[in-house]
């Protein structure tokens, strides 16, 4: 199991994602501070998904829009986060993983955008 985040097209996400080759029962997952999302209206880490998910199939993965990634560092967001993941297999063996992430790449990275009628223009 892991939480990732990811920038597509100028908009930053975060995913809950079974890597594994078999089922993960009684997921938890707990961030070192709150993600706020969706111009800080919305607490991301605070949703049943990072909470509490009985049941994750292997290459099950589960996707939530942040924000823009503009309006993130505008915003001046917390950047660095770290992340515990808990977790069992089926034969009850427990795992624990602790992810860091630097939200900091994403500053920098051109991406482009579509605009209305198929028209691609360069953001940064």
């Amino acid at each position: 199991m892991i939480v990732d985040f990811s920038c597509q097209q100028g908009l930053l996400f975060v995913s809950l994602k079974n890597i594994g080759e078999r089922s993960a029962y009684a997921v938890r997952t707990a961030f070192d501070k709150p993600l706020l999302g969706l111009n800080g209206q919305k607490n991301i880490s605070g949703l049943q998904l990072f909470r509490s998910v009985e049941f994750v199939p292997p290459n099950k993965e589960f996707t939530q829009l942040i924000d823009p990634v503009a309006a993130w560092f505008k915003q001046q967001r917390p950047s660095r986060y770290t992340i515990t993941l808990t977790y069992s297999d089926r034969e009850g063996n427990k795992f624990r993983e602790r992810i860091v992430h630097d939200l900091n790449i994403y500053k920098d990275l051109g991406y482009i955008s579509f605009t209305g009628g198929g028209d691609a223009k360069r953001a940064s």
